[in-house]
């Protein structure tokens, strides 16, 4: 199990901007959604691991690693079928939940080149005939770069980090922004572990920094990393039924 320590704040950082020092918390009118007020943005966190921007309408996931399972039966090792087919779907449920103009993946939609087999473009292309008039943006990740861009009848808009949104920056890598925005970005597949008297589990979380928000992994078959967060910092767990705010007492104590 890996620790991701946090960042520390309550120093502002040369040209940095503190922001979530300022963030209010709510409960939001989407099912099992928390909606959080950062940066001057309305962000209503869904269980489903993924975040919406109302004013925008724009919906945000990170970290879809398509192919994944593909690759490692490739190489022998049995895995669970059908990953892919599940991840759309849940992408396909959260669409139909709220509108939405336009999509990013803030990197690693796919896994690796060995994982992009006709089965998997054949997916994404017909998920992606079902939602025509949604603009979906991929912004590169590691995982992208070795893979390649997806074939061009896939329909995805491929950027280059950091891609630009009012006053966000929409990363793949927490720490590609500018330092005077504020950064959504994926990468670290947060996860935190919460401990009780009769044992532990592990929960995907959305984990709030300073000037920055880093979101849970959206695939169905992807791992998680136990993070450690700084004094300062907000996490957000999904049991994906409902999004809970981790009582600050409770992450000081992990």
């Amino acid at each position: 199990m890996r620790l991701y320590p946090g960042a520390r704040t309550g120093q502002r950082a040369a040209g940095r901007v503190i922001y979530h020092r300022a963030m209010i918390e709510r409960r939001s009118a989407l099912p099992g959604g928390l909606e959080i007020v950062a940066a001057g943005q309305t962000m209503c966190l869904l269980p489903q691991r993924a975040l919406y921007l109302p004013a925008h309408e724009t919906l945000l996931v990170a970290d879809v690693h398509l192919g994944k399972a593909a690759s490692y039966r490739a190489q022998g090792v049995p895995v669970p079928e059908s990953t892919t087919a599940a991840t759309l779907a849940r992408l396909d449920r959260i669409l139909a939940g709220q509108p939405a103009r336009q999509l990013f993946v803030l990197g690693d939609l796919l896994h690796d080149a060995a994982g992009l087999g006709p089965a998997v473009v054949d997916a994404l292309t017909a998920w992606r005939h079902r939602h025509g008039s949604l603009d979906v943006v991929l912004v590169r990740g590691n995982h992208d770069r070795r893979a390649g861009d997806p074939p061009a009848r896939c329909g995805i808009r491929v950027v280059d980090e950091p891609a630009p949104l009012a006053d966000l920056h929409l990363c793949h890598e927490p720490d590609s922004g500018a330092r005077d925005r504020f950064i959504v970005a994926g990468h670290v597949h947060p996860a935190f572990r919460l401990r009780g008297r009769h044992g532990a589990v592990r929960l995907p979380c959305f984990w709030f920094r300073s000037g920055s928000a880093i979101l849970p992994a959206f695939g169905e078959f992807t791992g998680s990393c136990t993070v450690v967060p700084a004094p300062g910092d907000r996490l957000y767990l999904t049991d994906s039924e409902t999004v809970h705010a981790l009582p600050e007492r409770v992450s000081r104590a992990a």
